[in-house]
């Protein structure tokens, strides 16, 4: 068995470097030559624990390889990003486009998988543009959707552990496609329609958007009736059947923040509760950075001098190096809008260079800056030493 995973991210690369360790030769293909050639010397261009030693054995042991065009395979994964054009129209633009580059290799019996997050009928769209173009492959292909359900920082255990939902167009497709899992997955493998199966990632990330938007509209009505949301939280949860998350500066990455549009964009009326969640949860970044804001007032006011601010953390989550979505950028973005003559601290510990940052170092930011403000609760700041007169804005717990 040969296979080819078309788009090599935060998913694709773990997934190909999970299969080769079934002795599977493994072709990987990325648009960024820079990507190909960091795996074709074993290396990773992401952080993600476990992972370099994973591409470094598949790529030593010639089992995985990487180029910029796709090859001839026996399955193909289709594992590339769906972004949204605005907030109101999916683009599955990459998904198609990977789908026209591996069309001319299909071969009778192959399997189809896509696994980026999709609109549901996108499994449907694929089968029909490939059959559109490969007539002679009708009912001859199996395809299938198979969405991941990993969590940054845990990737490579949880695509072994995890169960995983697989929906075929037809019944064969979806046995073909639970074999193929089957190898390297101990997780179990539940059998649906393509159909289901892309609701059901879309529903699962909208599901964790709705419970954080309570928590998040928790804190801003603890901030008013001056409570402790984090000891609200704490206590609330005592009541055996209440699990209250943990509030944040808004909700990021590629996943939780941009997954409940795919429901919003198609059924607009149906999904009120969705819709507001992600409404709650947006307007959290901009509340934190209005905070911030007013603390910079206030301390020129108070010293007659403006005040340095150590912005701590850029991800979306704690302890990866992943900024997509991340609400702590939108916050950053928004209180350098209004700097004037103010000395800024990017700090974010899991990224070496930012294009756009000048990023500092955690412990001198702590060290001199007026005003910090806990965006990400990464572990470096959990028991940081801080310059005792300065003004501490937690909106992520680390100090509770």
């Amino acid at each position: 068995m040969k296979v080819t995973v078309v788009g090599l991210g935060y998913i694709g690369l773990p997934t190909a470097a999970l299969i080769t360790q079934n002795k599977v030769a493994v072709h990987g293909v990325d648009i960024n030559q820079k990507v190909v050639d960091t795996i074709n010397a074993g290396k990773i261009h992401i952080v993600e624990p476990e992972l370099d030693t994973a591409v470094a054995n598949a790529v030593k042991e010639g089992y995985l390889k990487a180029g910029t065009t796709p090859i001839e395979g026996d399955v193909y994964l289709i594992v590339v990003p769906t972004p949204f054009k605005d907030k109101n129209e999916p683009d599955i633009s990459f998904v198609e486009a990977a789908t026209k580059a591996v069309l001319p290799l299909l071969k009778e019996g192959d399997l189809y998988i896509i696994e980026s997050t999709s609109p549901v009928g996108t499994t449907e769209k694929m089968a029909n543009l490939i059959y559109s173009e490969r007539a002679e492959l009708k009912d001859k292909l199996h395809i299938a959707y198979c969405p991941e359900r990993v969590l940054p920082g845990n990737v490579m255990y949880e695509l072994v552990h995890n169960d995983r939902v697989i929906g075929g167009i037809d019944q064969s497709s979806t046995q073909k496609a639970i074999d193929f899992y089957a190898n390297f997955v101990k997780g179990q493998l539940h059998p649906t329609n393509a159909r289901t199966a892309e609701m059901c990632k879309l529903v699962e990330n909208s599901s964790r958007d709705v419970q954080i938007a309570f928590a998040n509209e928790l804190s801003l009505i603890c901030d008013k009736a001056d409570i402790n949301v984090w000891e609200l939280i704490e206590l609330a949860n005592k009541h055996p059947r209440v699990n209250i998350l943990q509030p944040g500066c808004g909700v990021g990455g590629h996943c939780i923040a941009v997954d409940p549009y795919f429901i919003v964009a198609d059924y607009p009326m149906e999904s009120q509760i969705i819709g507001k969640a992600r409404e709650i949860n947006n307007y959290k970044a901009f509340w934190c950075a209005e905070k911030i804001k007013t603390a910079k007032l206030e301390f020129e006011l108070k010293h007659g001098r403006k005040p340095s601010v150590a912005l701590m953390g850029l991800a979306f989550k704690p302890n990866i190096d992943d900024l997509r979505e991340a609400p702590a950028k939108y916050i950053a973005q928004k209180v350098l809008q209004d700097a004037n003559q103010e000395v800024h601290y990017i700090v974010e510990p899991n990224v070496v260079e930012h294009p756009v940052y000048k990023l500092t170092d955690y412990k001198v930011a702590a060290e001199k800056a007026d005003i910090i403000a806990y965006l990400v609760a990464h572990d470096e700041f959990k028991d940081l030493v801080v310059n005792t007169n300065a003004t501490v804005l937690d909106f992520c717990g680390i100090k509770k």
